[in-house]
């Protein structure tokens, strides 16, 4: 409910900055922006289900705006208020307007929004009015809260191991036993189990204020209604998702959500949030009209020649005009929100390649919004990565702008998946992943192999448990005829197709989901697991889940139990990385060639030593990784072929700590516990990874 005083509240024409909705001494302050509105009123609401305003506040073209910017300040409300705008102007969709007086609009810049059962995306559309059924904003402090010290970690890049993982999706099964399944505060209940993997960082998918409407099918397969749930329909970027709330309480999901961060950092565990700026969840010219649309359409959205309709970089309908300069301002304001106000500690930008383009969507190789993020002085300690493409085909890695930015590695993915799987041509490109993926990286600015984010899966895909379990995608329950999700997944079933009995058959799965695990771990780059993979978490063949919020998505932490080896094999793998500097120092490099420059770093080997095998049908490699200062050698061998191959050795004393092939405990051993091996030559089994240490003298 709204701080009311008895007396109505006073009205002045407030200031043009900052935007959104502030509290001031005494009242709040509410700045808009919008080019060409004729008019615009600012509504007050005690509850945002109400049919109609408690108060309507029109703004005076003359008093109450400044520029393109309407604005208003408030006397007698405060944090809580409950608010919305009506805006009038031309609708002339051929020439980009679509104003629509009869909407009521959320603020872009709300901190939190207000709804629940009344939000009516259908009501959204159209011309009906819809007060009643309308997001609003909430209007919050965020001084208020004692942060006991907290701030972001800090933790540089190339000691960083990401988990990335669905807030909702982590507990909302009963299997996780927490108190408050499926929201922020079940996270920090089990903060434990992160710490015990070793993880340094979690990367949440989206929790900025989303529309779970935006998927309005049914399950063709249970008749259940589907709904957005990865979140990749944002509606108000500064928000939280209120959705992942313990309670209704729009002004408790923020405390709520800091309440998380703060754990977190306790832990040592730095928090990335995958933020969404290619698009919104109003769509094309069909969808509703939520806010940016009825604001000031053709500022935030990029539109075709025929300005009727929207380009479509992202695939979802409309194209965020991120070059746009008030959209960059926004860009900006919104990324320092979630650091100033939340403590945040980097960004994974969902199609990053979106905000390379210009205004009218050409690609540009110095993107104005790109230069500010990374020159920002608030933003200067956080952790920039970019997903360095977009729907539209426009592919940058390794060519994204800037000097600091790291790039999801889509090649370390595929060509991974392509040698673990046992394809022809693999070799070489697998010797280039697992060493930093130097032929991608090696001519950027400021080059530093930690720029590439190296995995084997995302939420985008199959899980690892699913990798090894299916050829071909099964997305029929997504009611899109199955022709959803990517054809080409790299996958192996290892001779049939899903669940099976045959030991045989699981057994080699278990030991692929390993080498995809241990390859994934030493290879010089910034790993990141998707989260529920050290468990053997499956999507039952299904590659693209974003509207399964069901067991389809949701972790089953009885997977714990099942798979502890594969579990404990994570853990050891992670707790390896950290102790070898060796696998995640950047060397000085002295040449220009990258062939060159790599020679510093590694040894490449076959099963002779000096002589790796290149061929179109080789299968196997081995890596001597040159020591970091004050560590010691490792040495790699990997053979994804289907007999076991013996590799001559280094002369060196080795001690085995890794080999795949072997059941536990002796598939990973640690080190002040594994075996010598002193013999000239390794029998590495098919379709195994081996991990030998030099032996300390």
């Amino acid at each position: 409910m709204a701080n009311r005083q008895n007396t109505e509240p006073k009205i002045t024409p407030g200031r043009p900055y900052p935007l959104g909705a502030t509290v001031e001494d005494g009242g709040v302050n509410f700045s808009l922006f919008s080019a060409n509105a004729t008019g615009v009123e600012l509504l007050l609401f005690d509850r945002y289900d109400q049919p109609e305003p408690t108060q309507i506040i029109p703004l005076d073209p003359r008093r109450n705006k400044t520029f393109h910017y309407w604005h208003v300040f408030v006397r007698g409300i405060g944090d809580g208020q409950v608010y919305g705008y009506r805006v009038r102007g031309p609708y002339e969709p051929e020439q980009g307007f679509r104003f629509n007086g009869k909407k009521v609009l959320l603020d872009p810049y709300a901190a939190v929004v207000a709804y629940g059962k009344n939000w009516s995306r259908a009501q959204a559309c159209g011309f009906m009015e819809n007060t009643q059924s309308a997001l609003k904003g909430t209007v919050v402090d965020l001084s208020q809260y004692d942060w006991e010290g907290d701030q972001p970690l800090g933790r540089p890049m190339e000691e960083t191991i990401i988990y990335e993982m669905h807030v909702r999706g982590f507990t909302a099964d009963p299997s996780a036993n927490v108190a408050q399944p499926g929201t922020y505060a079940g996270v920090v209940e089990k903060i434990p189990y992160l710490q015990s993997l070793g993880v340094t960082a979690v990367e949440l998918l989206p929790v900025q204020q989303f529309d779970e409407q935006e998927v309005s099918r049914l399950n063709p397969l249970t008749g259940e209604p589907l709904r957005n749930y990865w979140g990749y329909a944002p509606v108000a970027w500064f928000a939280p998702h209120l959705g992942y709330a313990s309670n209704n309480d729009p002004r408790r999901v923020v405390d709520e959500f800091r309440d998380m961060v703060k754990a977190l950092h306790r832990a040592g565990i730095e928090v990335i949030l995958d933020v969404v700026f290619n698009h919104t969840a109003e769509n094309d010219h069909t969808g509703p009209t939520i806010s940016f649309r009825g604001l000031e359409n053709p500022a935030y959205y990029m539109l075709k020649s025929d300005r009727r309709f929207y380009r479509n970089y992202s695939g979802t309908g409309n194209t965020v005009n991120c070059n746009q300069s008030v959209v960059r301002h926004m860009i900006r304001r919104c990324l320092r929100h979630w650091v100033t106000d939340f403590h945040i500690d980097g960004f994974r930008f969902d199609l990053a390649s979106v905000l390379s383009r210009d205004m009218d969507g050409n690609p540009i190789k110095d993107s104005p919004i790109l230069w500010e993020l990374e020159t920002d002085p608030v933003l200067a300690g956080t952790k920039l990565i970019a997903e360095a493409w977009d729907a539209a085909g426009l592919y940058q890695v390794g060519s994204f702008t800037g000097n600091r930015w790291a790039e999801w590695n889509g090649r370390f993915r595929d060509d991974l998946r392509r040698f673990v799987r046992g394809g022809i041509h693999t070799v070489r490109d697998f010797a280039w992943r697992v060493t930093g993926s130097f032929d991608i990286f090696y001519n950027k600015p400021m080059f530093a192999s930690y720029r590439s984010i190296n995995y084997v899966t995302c939420h985008d895909g199959f899980t690892l448990a699913d990798l090894v379990a299916y050829n071909t995608k099964h997305n029929w329950a997504n009611g899109e005829y199955n022709r959803d999700g990517a054809s080409e997944n790299f996958s192996w079933n290892h001779g049939v197709e899903g669940p099976t009995d045959d030991p045989r058959i699981l057994r080699l799965r278990h030991r692929q989901m390993k080498n995809y695990m241990a390859l994934l771990l030493v290879s010089r780059g910034t790993p990141m697991l998707l989260g529920g993979d050290e468990m053997g978490r499956t999507q039952f063949g299904n590659n693209n889940a974003y509207c399964q919020d069901n067991e389809v998505s949701w972790f089953d932490w009885h997977d714990l139990s099942r798979n502890r080896d594969l579990v404990r094999f994570v853990q050891g793998m992670i707790a390896f990385r950290k102790r070898h500097p060796t696998l995640t120092y950047e060397h000085e490099l002295d040449s220009h060639d990258p062939e060159e420059a790599l020679r510093d770093m590694v040894t490449f080997h076959g099963v002779r030593l000096g002589r790796p095998d290149w061929s179109a049908h080789s299968h196997s490699l081995a890596i001597h990784l040159h020591p970091a200062e004050g560590d010691t050698s490792i040495y790699i061998i990997a053979n994804s072929y289907l007999k076991t191959l013996e590799f001559e050795l280094p002369n060196r004393r080795w001690k085995r700590v890794v080999d795949t092939f072997l059941d536990a405990p002796d598939d990973l051993v640690d080190e002040e516990h594994a075996p010598l091996w002193e013999q000239p030559v390794y029998q590495a089994g098919p379709r195994s990874v081996v991990v030998l240490v030099e032996a300390r003298e």
